[in-house]
């Protein structure tokens, strides 16, 4: 019976190994290893980019709940760590190209991973050109240029086509700008923060349990709290990027979760320190409560650094921003590499072709595109920008959970991971916390905008059931998930194979 049972999981392994020749028949080159384990911590830190989220999000936080709007920060970390440990395990049993889709697929099947893909990949769409966008203004900044729309569209397709070259020159080069992309994230956040506590700190620390007499509509603080949710949620993603990459990586299945869980403990810290720098620093904190100012950090920074000062800060925060974008157009690259692969897209053969660096060039042409088109769309329609950032954040939360859920699914079938990595027996409860965690977030997310129209009110359940539906839509007309014979629904078969393997 024991024999028979080594057997059968043996079998599962040599009918991996025949998938995998048979992708690599289809196009002789394959992926370089020579992503290490800094790199690809470097890649998903510079994805998850705490400068880009505090920046971004800090007044709106601030204006929304007072200083203990910081507290969500450490909140969305723990939640994301649960996420990451469940992500980490299924990665290390599936070091596969691709990420959020073939975990999906080999934890459920190819009609769910199809979904929860085609969400991650509008959501990521979306991210590249949120940031783009952010990243433009910092330029138009620095030079001086006129804030126009039109200059603004001009910087954003700029730089979409700057990071498309760097990351089309070869995995190498992407390690290396991520790497530079983290050193301009710590100098910008952690050591600017903690310049700003030790010598400019205007404000006892007792402060980040003072609300400041904020209060929602509805006259409740806890209303107001949870109401400033965003910048937490909007900073923790991105460490998935890690396992985007899995076969650019050494020794992926233990490598993949340590980057991954890495990436979140070290944004955590710098998150917390930046934003407590601000809050320290700001001399007249009473008055970005109220929202008398309403662009708080350039004014905090010209106080604190001079003029001069400003300047350096913006040219490292560009430079971080950057290696945000690139990061973000790399794991979408891969996503639509993978989903090509598995030939679920249009056109499939020619985005699954390798380039000699063995970069996916074409699928990375997709991923400039695609970005650069929504770029356009925010230049006609400018009131967009920040309604679309709202649907990555959901779209991408909403993915994760489908993971989430798939995995907790097996577990209780029985399935017990057998990577390099794992957390053990407390792989289910870490599981169901995680996604309690995930469908929380969610829901807050999904809360309605304070907006005069229903559908600016809703326009982020409205964007997601767009998504959604076109995706099902195309699912069921085109029937994309049956145009490939790649494994599904195996992990129980699976992980039995790699311990029969091991022995």
């Amino acid at each position: 019976m024991t024999d028979h049972f080594a057997k059968k999981a043996l079998k599962h392994v040599a009918d991996d190994i025949q998938s995998a020749t048979d992708v690599i028949n289809k196009d002789a080159r394959q992926f370089e290893r020579s992503i290490g384990l800094i790199s690809n911590f470097s890649l998903g830190f510079t994805y998850l980019s705490p400068l880009t989220a505090v920046y971004s999000l800090f007044a709106l936080a601030i204006t929304l709940a007072g200083p203990p709007a910081i507290w969500w920060i450490l909140v969305a970390a723990v939640g994301q760590l649960l996420v990451a440990m469940v992500f980490g395990e299924t990665a290390s049993q599936y070091p596969i190209t691709g990420g959020l889709y073939p975990w999906a697929r080999r934890l459920w099947g190819k009609k769910y991973a199809w979904m929860a893909a085609w969400i991650y990949l509008w959501a990521l769409v979306v991210s590249i050109t949120s940031i783009a966008e952010y990243s433009a203004g910092f330029v138009i900044s620095l030079f001086h240029f006129l804030a126009t729309p039109l200059n603004g569209l001009i910087t954003s397709v700029l730089l979409l086509l700057v990071v498309m070259v760097i990351n089309m020159s070869g995995t190498k080069n992407l390690a290396r700008v991520a790497r530079i992309g983290f050193w301009c994230e710590i100098v910008s956040v952690v050591a600017l923060g903690i310049y700003l506590l030790i010598f400019h700190r205007e404000q006892p620390f007792s402060v980040v349990f003072d609300s400041m007499g904020v209060l929602a509509k509805d006259g409740s603080y806890t209303t107001a709290f949870f109401s400033a949710s965003l910048m937490g949620l909007f900073m923790f993603f991105g460490f998935e990027a890690c396992g985007n990459v899995a076969e650019e990586v050494k020794n992926p299945s233990r490598q993949i979760p340590v980057a991954m869980i890495l990436s979140i403990v070290f944004g955590a810290i710098s998150a917390v320190v930046s934003v407590l720098g601000y809050l320290m620093a700001s001399p007249n904190l009473q008055a970005i409560v109220s929202g008398k100012i309403t662009d708080p950090i350039p004014a905090i920074l010209r106080d604190s650094l001079g003029v001069t000062g400003a300047n350096i800060f913006i040219v490292i925060a560009i430079i971080a921003m950057l290696s945000c974008i690139l990061s973000l157009q790399a794991a979408l690259s891969r996503l639509v590499f993978a989903f090509a692969r598995d030939d679920m897209l249009p056109a499939s053969h020619w985005m699954s072709k390798l380039s000699n660096k063995g970069v996916p060039d074409n699928a990375m042409i997709i991923s400039c595109i695609l970005p650069l088109i929504m770029c356009i769309w925010v230049y006609f329609s400018p009131d967009n920008l920040a309604r679309i950032t709202a649907f990555a954040v959901i779209g991408i939360y909403i993915s994760f959970q489908m993971v989430v859920l798939a995995a907790l699914r097996q577990r209780i079938k029985g399935w017990k991971p057998a990577g390099e990595w794992s957390i053990g027996a407390w792989g289910m409860i870490v599981n169901i916390l995680a996604l309690a965690y995930g469908l929380g977030a969610i829901y807050l997310l999904a809360q309605p905008a304070d907006a005069a129209s229903a559908i600016d009110r809703w326009i982020v359940l409205i964007g997601l059931a767009i998504v959604i539906g076109s995706g099902l839509l195309y699912m069921f007309i085109a029937k994309p998930y049956g145009k490939s014979n790649a494994p599904e629904n195996d992990a129980i078969a699976h992980a039995a194979a790699l311990r029969a393997q091991k022995q």
